[in-house]
């Protein structure tokens, strides 16, 4: 039953019998609004699993579906794992989130008797008659329990030798003078029970004997409260059921106009009677927690109080304004600042949706997402985000501008998942409604503008990318000012367009613009800087300036680090890209483990079926090539393509890239027959897509022209190579390492074949 104690005995089981569970021991409150995800996030952020979210058809994955992958996968290193459920209510709602293989153990807490015939029952009474003396003893002394042996034994039987009663009614006693008698104490009780059962005989019928003996105990420490207390008291159980941050409560209080006295006094009153306790935590605030059978009376409180209304809209005020502070890029720190809020915020969304304000609706989830997200959780976030879309266009109706934020913000969670057919759609709807309800000239509009053009950046649909890039760019400057963070994305945006064009000349002093404002509106520490330095890294790789892209990179990866944490995909992608520059200068030990790691990383981050797995596999197999690995090569190259037709379709220029890749490999093991047909698929693919002058298109010439060469196609090669050498020297410079190589390979050609 509840108050007797279930989950500290858990707690002192985990604590003496931690060595019988090597492979270590998860903690989860069946009482959280969503168990699955919980399970989920434990099994990211703490056994490393690399967590799919889509299936092999590329058909995203459910919540359910992930925690039974997540339990099929988490193989235990050595031993047996212990997972606790706390709290448990209905079995049938969390079996099908059980594991079911038998290196786990299981152990519930329950108030729910025969909970299912297959499940071993411990069943936790009450105290001994002994026990609970001692227990009482341990509260009021020895003293007064001696000069009324008989009576504090009648008072432990009246209490039904519950520890939860025994200690309301012990610490109330123990504030008393010494002559107040406990014989006093059982007189009082006694009379409250008569009036429970007047008031409120349901109630008194539903609980056991022993938890209305505790109901007696609450009502008399109520009593005992100043009605700002109990006020404050009935506040409280609006909370979930997670450790509270004192300052939570003083500022829903401030909200409601509460005075401070009131609220110091309401904290002093209630930790004394030990209707809550305190919380050690080393960040030093002050934090509490609620017994759950308290907070269940505290509730009774709440429903009868004329205040309620008042009271909830306080409390979802206090959560929306904690939402609010999360940023749009997460650091670590922010993360941190706000987690314990999370549960809260999440108990807002599921059960008190209705007291939020309609201007204040879309921010509760906005706060869940941006927590989540922010983080590279996107499965966590998805369901707060799908929820969201349902809940803003039943209370404000399809035509609202929330109702388009809603979508734009769903559409990007699936663009960050790599789900690019699901996020067109809605990336439309969102900037249609937006241009019908705010007009042509609007910053949401340009934002909406901006976020459809870098989905078609990823899709690799620079043309129809770049003219939507400039279009947000052409109105936030009016609308904004040129010193504002989203004209600086804007700016970045387009610079990254025109890298991945080839349009070099073009991009970086875009980039340079964008690191500079970044920096004047930022400051150096933070998310923003740290993209901006990678992406002028990027250009300068791809001009082949290495010595200007390595102390950029690294600078790149140490502030993500620092910013992020190191469980982050902006981590994995600096990662991947400090690899991939150390590929290009052939030090291959430095890039084998970054590309692992990364690779490592967004599998766990993202899933199997995502693109930067995509890029990773593509990248480590050239790495493995490189080094004359080829048979550990090859399956990776087919890997990513198998990945990348699923995920971008067959006209992708990573597609492209692929061909090329593959050709290679086939061509340095004297495949040539099946590498040609690969080189021509990659150069018709890059006209196609990039154009004839692309730096990508030239590579393509020459890589074609190289096979020609082994194959003694002299003829063929050489006019592939001019062709080659004059995009090069155009688009990337005489200097560039690129065009160099393709100088030598046409001198080769004609010095010895002339």
């Amino acid at each position: 039953m509840g108050g007797v104690g279930k989950t500290e005995l858990a707690i002192q089981y985990v604590l003496q019998h931690e060595a019988d569970y090597a492979s270590g021991i998860c903690w989860l409150s069946a009482r959280e609004s969503d168990l699955a995800a919980s399970i989920v996030q434990f099994a990211q952020l703490h056994m490393k699993l690399e967590i799919p979210q889509q299936d092999f058809r590329g058909r995203a994955l459910s919540l359910t579906e992930q925690v039974e992958w997540c339990w099929q996968h988490w193989q235990p290193p050595k031993g047996i794992a212990l997972i606790i459920l706390d709290d448990v209510t209905a079995l049938g709602d969390y079996r099908h989130l059980l594991p079911k293989n038998n290196c786990f153990r299981i152990l519930m807490t329950t108030r729910v008797r025969n909970l299912d015939p297959n499940i071993e029952e411990i069943s936790l009474d009450v105290l001994s008659p002994q026990e609970a003396l001692q227990l009482l003893i341990a509260i009021v002394g020895s003293k007064r329990v001696q000069k009324e042996q008989d009576v504090a034994q009648q008072l432990c039987e009246w209490l039904g030798y519950l520890p939860l009663g025994l200690e309301l009614v012990g610490r109330y006693v123990a504030k008393k003078p010494p002559n107040w008698t406990l014989a006093h104490m059982l007189q009082q009780l006694k009379e409250q029970r008569l009036t429970n059962i007047a008031i409120n005989q349901e109630l008194q019928q539903t609980l056991s004997t022993a938890q209305r003996s505790v109901l007696d105990a609450f009502e008399l420490s109520w009593q005992k409260l100043s009605p700002p207390t109990q006020l404050l008291a009935a506040l409280l159980s609006l909370f979930a059921p997670n450790i509270i941050a004192w300052e939570w409560v003083e500022s829903t209080g401030e909200l409601l106009n509460w005075s401070s006295t009131d609220i110091e006094t309401a904290n002093e009153q209630l930790y004394t009677l030990h209707l809550i306790q305190s919380v050690d935590d080393t960040s030093g605030e002050y934090k509490i927690r609620i017994h759950p059978l308290i907070c269940e009376f505290l509730k009774l409180k709440l429903a009868a109080s004329q205040q309620a209304d008042d009271l909830k809209r306080g409390f979802v005020e206090a959560m929306v304004a904690i939402a609010k502070t999360i940023p749009d890029s997460p650091t670590v720190k922010s993360i941190n600042s706000v987690k314990d809020a999370i549960p809260h915020l999440a108990e807002v969304a599921q059960n008190l949706i209705d007291a939020v304000s309609d201007e204040n609706l879309i921010w509760v989830f906005v706060g869940l997402d941006r927590f989540y997200s922010g983080q590279g959780l996107y499965t966590l976030a998805q369901p707060w985000l799908e929820q969201c879309v349902s809940v803003v266009q039943s209370r404000l109706g399809e035509e609202h501008p929330d109702v388009a934020t809603n979508y734009n913000n769903l559409a990007e969670l699936y663009k960050n998942q790599g789900r690019y057919s699901e996020a067109e759609p809605l990336y439309q709807k969102a900037l249609e409604l937006r241009q019908r309800l705010l007009g042509e000239e609007h910053p949401d509009v340009a934002t909406s503008l901006n976020d459809l053009a870098e989905l078609y950046r990823y899709q690799g649909r620079y043309a129809e990318a770049e003219p939507l890039y400039q279009q947000a760019l052409e109105m936030r400057r009016p609308l904004l000012g040129e010193e504002h963070p989203d004209v600086a994305t804007s700016l970045n945006n387009l610079a990254l367009i025109y890298l991945y064009q080839g349009r070099y000349a073009e991009a970086e002093p875009l980039f340079q613009q964008t690191l500079t404002l970044d920096r004047r509106l930022v400051g150096e520490e933070h998310p923003y800087v740290a993209t901006s330095v990678n992406n002028l890294a990027l250009l300068y790789k791809n001009q082949g300036r290495y010595s200007e892209a390595e102390p950029l990179y690294q600078k790149a990866l140490e502030l993500r680090q620092r910013l992020l944490g190191e469980e982050h995909p902006d981590v994995a992608q600096s990662l991947y890209n400090l690899a991939g520059l150390y590929e290009f200068q052939e030090r291959y030990s430095e890039a084998e483990p970054l590309l692992k790691k990364a690779l490592e990383l967004y599998k766990r981050l993202l899933g199997e079926e995502h693109h930067d797995v995509a890029d990773c596999y593509n990248n480590l197999a050239l790495l493995y090539e490189s080094q004359g690995q080829y048979s550990e090569a090859e399956p990776l190259y087919q890997k990513a393509l198998e990945l990348y037709k699923r995920l971008l379709g067959e006209k992708h220029p990573d597609v492209a890239t692929n061909y090329n890749n593959l050709a290679g490999l086939y061509k340095n093991q004297g495949r040539y027959s099946e590498a040609e047909p690969l080189y021509q698929k990659a150069l018709e693919l890059r006209q196609r897509l990039l154009g004839e002058e692309h730096p990508s298109v030239a590579t393509s010439y020459n890589k074609l022209a190289g096979l020609y060469d082994a194959l003694g196609r002299y003829s063929e090669a050489e006019p592939l190579y001019k062709k080659a050498l004059e995009i090069a020297e155009l688009r990337l410079g005489v200097d560039h390492p690129s065009t160099a190589t393709i100088r030598e390979n046409l001198k080769f050609l004609r010095d010895n074949y002339a």
